[in-house]
């Protein structure tokens, strides 16, 4: 006989299945982080509570349960309910008024054992020794010491009929216990606030952090759209200057320009698309095996440039190489933009033991010494520093413009 199972559903899940219940111990954590909270909302609440259960219970024993350990009976009931709820209702202003509580409760104590009483709401002067071990300084310890002490001892010489040890030792060994409980509350409460504390400002940090490399982040997008946008619109304007001087007598140079513009235009969209997707690892960066191109670039712009190179050529880090060519590339955009016509630059790579010297120098022309006013030194420079490297800028004595890179080989190697 064949029958159909019927399927679970999700009021039933399938056995060992979602039926693991929350740990004991995660339950009571979170229970407790509940009544903490509540308890610094609403301090009062929980006061009264503890005030009006312990000042039923102080009432209960002086109904007459006082007498089974009284050393003396006969005492006015109308005393032992004043003492009672002496000993109790200041529970109420505990954590406030901790000292005066417990010098108001001693004096209730106090004459509790001189009258013979010895009422057992005498030990609630223990919930005011653990809030101030709880909250104040341990040096005021000493204070409560010899608050609790002394209805003791007269209790004892009054009514001697139990030996020292017996009478006054252990209830003092009892306040020791709880002032050391408060004690360990209270070294457990300031680690777990120096926790929150120390989290708390790692977040901050973190958050920090995180603005901070946005920060550069956008600022390295700025530098690089800067110098990409800057040469090749430098290099379409002098395409479109000669194309448009070409036009009348030579159409087919003004038709070369045209092409070197489209082309040129590309490339800066390549770049602009490659640096806002962050796409650099898919698509290197450039480096010095590309400075050809770009000198060629800039001559077909109208710009002679000549690229000479000393020295034993050092292989650099890829952003070290970055950085010499985007210097480059400003210098050559300053040149074609403020040299003036008839101008020239050269572009000279020098590798010395210590350090790698690019120079860029143009024959320069009447506006050529308004390049340092604009951002792109302030950019250079900041290319430099990342690699501990100097540049200075500046125009030649005989004329022209100058812009000299000084980067150390070793930390460009690190």
């Amino acid at each position: 006989m064949i029958t159909e199972k019927r399927p679970a559903t999700e009021e039933e899940p399938l056995s060992g299945v979602g039926t693991e219940e929350e740990p004991l111990s995660r339950y009571l954590q979170r229970q407790t982080q509940r009544i903490r909270a509540f308890d610094a909302r609403r301090p009062w609440v929980w006061d009264a509570l503890l005030a009006a259960f312990w000042t039923g219970a102080a009432l209960t024993d002086a109904a007459g349960g006082w007498r089974n350990i009284a050393r003396d009976p006969s005492v006015p009931v109308w005393l032992v309910l004043a003492m009672s709820l002496a000993l109790s209702v200041p529970l109420l202003w505990r954590r406030r008024r901790p000292m005066a509580v417990l010098a108001v409760m001693a004096c209730a104590s106090l004459l509790s054992n001189w009258t013979g009483a010895f009422l057992q709401a005498g030990f609630l002067q223990a919930v005011v020794v653990f809030h101030i071990a709880l909250r104040l300084p341990l040096r005021t310890l000493l204070r409560p010491l010899a608050v609790i002490t002394s209805p003791l001892v007269v209790g004892a010489i009054r009514f001697p009929k139990d030996s020292w040890d017996q009478q006054v030792v252990p209830t003092l060994w009892a306040y020791a216990m709880v002032a050391l409980l408060g004690i360990a509350v209270r070294s457990r409460q300031d680690y777990t606030a120096a926790l929150v504390d120390r989290a708390r400002r790692l977040e901050v940090e973190r958050d920090q952090q995180a603005q901070l490399a946005a920060a550069a982040e956008r600022t390295r997008i700025a530098r690089e759209m800067h110098d990409i946008i800057g040469h090749n619109l430098s290099v379409i304007t002098g395409l479109a200057d000669g194309g448009k001087y070409a036009a009348a007598k030579n159409p087919e140079r003004a038709a070369e320009a045209l092409d070197a513009i489209g082309t040129t235009s590309r490339q800066a969209l390549a770049e602009l698309r490659r640096l806002l997707r962050g796409e650099a690892v898919r698509d290197p960066q450039p480096t010095l095996a590309d400075l050809d191109a770009l000198v060629a670039g800039v001559r077909t712009a109208g710009l002679p440039v000549g690229l000479d190179t000393q020295g034993d050529p050092e292989l650099l880090p890829t952003g070290a190489q970055l950085t010499v060519y985007r210097i480059v590339q400003e210098a050559l955009t300053n040149t074609l933009k403020h040299a003036g016509p008839g101008a020239a630059a050269t572009v000279l790579l020098s590798y010395g033991q210590e350090e790698l010297t690019v120079e860029v120098t143009d024959t320069g022309g009447p506006g050529s010494g308004i390049i340092g006013t604009g951002q792109g030194v302030t950019g250079m420079r900041e290319r430099a520093a990342l690699y501990d490297g100097t540049l200075e800028a500046g125009p030649l004595p005989t004329g022209g413009w100058r812009v000299r890179l000084r980067l150390p080989l070793e930390d460009s190697r690190s």
